[in-house]
């Protein structure tokens, strides 16, 4: 499967910031992050079990971690079909982008400049990012929103975790909190390019005060801003959890079946960008007669289902422990439409018809994955008033499948229907180990540490000549200060080691080495009832850091190089200002600058140091801002917006592989009817993406090669860029029953 990468980097810096200051950011809902669920303290101790499961991977306030965290009752007036990306927008850092261009369908998110395949996503502690790619497929969890409980993105490397190496965020997922009462819900939104979302909820509450049982169901579809690149989206949740006095199982399967049509190519040629924005090329070929048409179903066709058990156990007031067993199965190809394809590249030998020899074909192929992902995540946690003391780890295996058939061809050849043109197969095995401390050393004064020994081993053929077989011994130290001046104040600091391994990808690209990334982050934290403000500053040292070249291979994946010593340094701040009872102010805003150090470069056949350059898709400038207004009782409506600096899609400092800036603005709006009779209440929202039509693109990407052609015997690099174009003026209306 194809991972769509975000795209952003660096402009002039002074212009953008005193804009970035006055911006709008991260949507606000009138309920603070810190309320507890339920009055009673029967009830907080029951949810204190629900934590349990995420517990070894997420942090608090007396962590020296960069983090932020995110409840459902805050996704819940944008949640209108958009994808967990999207929703996250407006988070520090955080730039999203979508192939589709609106939301709905392949979408991704950066952070601090770092892709999906560098941000650790874990559900309920178990990884979720692909173990080949280290992707994060939203796509194959449409409306997982909708059964989120709470999320928390840590910046940096954050803590030790299961599954990839974080070299950019962490995010945390807790699936939904068992219910007390028994509910129902049915949602259903319309919108924009044909876009709508049908969910059904239910909860059967506490049976026998111990047993739940909770479920959803979702389909999304949508045809998309740009041509053809519609999205047909169906999900499912389902929850199974016992809780007793100082037990909690959980039994989840969740999924989802996706099929998009294709979006990858972007767009190169600058009339088309400017005259014809939503021109989509994939499917593209030319008939017989010379007529250019689309094949119908370049599409992308996969299903993932997931299947998690959990067992939390509270063996004290002191003691807790947690197990899990989890398994994950995929399955699904992409079909494309190929025109004079080489015989030798598909295994088919040369023909002769009528006396002319044949060896080029127009052909279908689908490139298939069958894999499956299985293993254990454990750890137990000690707690008292000065310690709080967790031990865990997991071990986790994949086993995948890749290969490719052949399903039409012009000329058969030899070929049989469905013949396999390359069959490659892959084991990964992960294993680690890890041991993290808070301690109160005063009244003031809070250290922490954390220690991970991670081993990977990995086993491919068919990615180079040689089968890959490799084994990696990764030890990640961590170690921190938290110091508070009083109850409003306080400030941290901490180092914070990781190491990565390649990416399938990688070993066919010949960037086969390990990553390794020094983080330190120094932080100030000042809450009142009225006032939360965040500051923190980050340097972070990479070695061997894999860059995005800005390039594409064949199927519109990026291509990474390694490009030996790099850094991203900058200064982040956030808030969240209560100025009335009515009225709430979220700015943020992220300035930095991210730099190859003594990059080189082949250009014109000449080997040549560029210097420090700055770093592929990293922008200098990303800011927004929430004003959010609740003018009556249960009803807000939030102007959100965004600015991301310009940057660039490529690591040589080209002015062709500038992206441009852009500024865009949402409207939210929200309210809640409460009926007391058929429906317990009635929500309403609406959602006006771009309300000021801007054009812009969100993605990019950035291409250079040698002609030798033009002048015989000189070789001049030449270069080439393509875009993604975001939709102008959009909505989502929804309407929500809860009974």
């Amino acid at each position: 499967m194809k991972t769509l990468f975000i795209t952003n980097q660096f402009k002039s810096v002074r212009k953008p910031l005193i804009l970035a200051l006055g911006l709008f950011a991260f949507t606000a809902n009138a309920q603070d992050n810190n309320s507890v669920q339920d009055t009673t303290k029967t009830d907080a101790d029951k949810y204190k079990l629900e934590e349990v499961l995420v517990s070894a991977v997420r942090v608090d306030k007396k962590t020296p971690v960069t983090f932020t965290n995110v409840s459902k009752e805050e996704l819940a007036p944008r949640n209108l079909g958009q994808d967990i990306p999207v929703l996250l927008n407006f988070l520090p850092s955080v730039v999203t982008t979508t192939d589709a261009g609106a939301g709905i369908g392949y979408t991704s998110m950066r952070v601090r400049g770092s892709d999906a395949t560098r941000i650790n996503v874990t559900v309920n502690g178990i990884p979720y990012n692909d173990a080949e790619s280290q992707g994060s497929f939203w796509v194959n969890m449409g409306d997982f929103a909708s059964s989120t409980e709470n999320i928390q993105l840590q910046r940096g490397v954050g803590t030790s975790t299961n599954g990839a190496g974080a070299f950019g965020a962490s995010l945390n997922l807790l699936t939904d909190a068992f219910s007390k009462k028994s509910s129902g819900e049915i949602s259903n939104s319309f919108g924009s390019f044909n876009s709508r979302k049908h969910t059904v909820k239910f909860s059967t509450g506490l049976m026998n005060d111990h047993f739940e049982l909770a479920g959803r169901l979702s389909n999304i579809k949508s045809d998309g801003y740009i041509d053809r690149a519609s999205s047909d989206l169906k999900s499912y949740f389902l929850q199974g959890t016992y809780i007793g006095k100082t037990t909690l199982i959980k039994a989840l399967v969740f999924g989802g079946k996706e099929k998009t049509y294709q979006a990858w190519n972007g767009l190169e040629d600058p009339y088309k960008l400017e005259n014809n924005r939503t021109y989509n090329s994939a499917g593209e070929y030319v008939d017989e007669n010379g007529i250019t048409r689309f094949y119908d179903n370049e599409t992308d066709n996969y299903q993932q289902d997931h299947y998690q058990l959990h067992w939390s156990e509270k063996l004290s007031d002191k003691w807790n422990t947690n197990v899990a067993l989890h398994y994950t199965k995929g399955e699904g190809y992409y079909e494309q439409y190929r025109q004079d394809a080489d015989f030798a590249d598909y295994g088919l030998q040369e023909i002769t018809i009528g006396g002319e020899t044949i060896n080029t074909t127009d052909l279908i192929r689908r490139k298939w994955l069958d894999n499956d992902f299985f293993g254990t995540t454990f750890s137990a946690n000690y707690k008292n008033e000065d310690w709080n003391v967790i031990v865990g780890g997991a071990w986790n295996k994949y086993e995948g499948d890749h290969f490719g058939e052949i399903i039409w061809a012009r000329y058969a050849s030899q070929s049989q229907i469905r013949d396999h043109y390359y069959d490659d197969t892959a084991v990964k095995t992960d294993f680690n180990m890890f041991a993290k401390a808070n301690w109160q050393l005063t009244q003031n004064l809070n250290l922490f540490g954390d220690m991970q020994y991670r081993r990977v081993h990995y086993e491919a053929d068919g990615v180079l000549a040689d089968p890959v077989d490799d084994t990696f011994n990764f030890f990640n130290p961590k170690a921190g200060l938290t110091y508070t001046l009083n109850n409003q104040n306080n400030i941290y600091f901490s180092y914070a080691r990781a190491n990565r391994e390649p990416r399938r990808d990688d070993y066919e690209n010949g960037s086969s080495k390990p990553e390794t990334l020094n983080d330190f982050e120094l932080g100030w934290r000042y809450t009142t009832p009225k006032t939360r403000i965040n500051i923190n500053g980050y340097y972070m040292r990479y070695k061997d850091q894999l860059v995005l070249t800005g390039a594409l291979n064949d199927v519109g994946a990026p291509v990474y190089t390694n490009s030996g010593d790099s850094y991203r340094l900058g200064i982040e701040a956030d808030a969240t200002l209560y100025i009335t009872k009515h009225f709430i102010l979220r700015p943020n805003v992220a300035v930095s600058t991210n730099k190859n150090i003594d990059f080189y470069f082949q250009r014109d056949g000449v080997l040549q140091n560029l210097g420090n350059t700055n770093i592929a898709f990293s922008p200098n400038v990303v800011a927004g801002n929430a004003i959010t207004i609740l003018p009556v009782k249960n009803m807000q409506v939030s102007l959100l917006s965004k600015f991301v600096g310009e940057q660039y899609m490529g690591n040589i400092d080209s002015d062709s592989s500038k992206l441009d800036s852009y500024f865009t603005n949402d409207l939210n709006i929200s309210y809640e009817f409460k009926t007391n009779k058929v429906f317990k209440s009635i929500v309403l929202s609406g959602l006006v993406n771009n309300i000021f039509d801007v054009q812009y693109e969100s993605n990019g990407y950035f291409y250079t090669y040698d002609d030798d052609f033009t002048t015989p015997g000189t070789i001049v690099t030449k270069e080439g860029a393509g875009y993604y174009p975001q939709a102008g003026i959009n909505f989502l209306l929804g309407a929500t029953l809860k009974f």
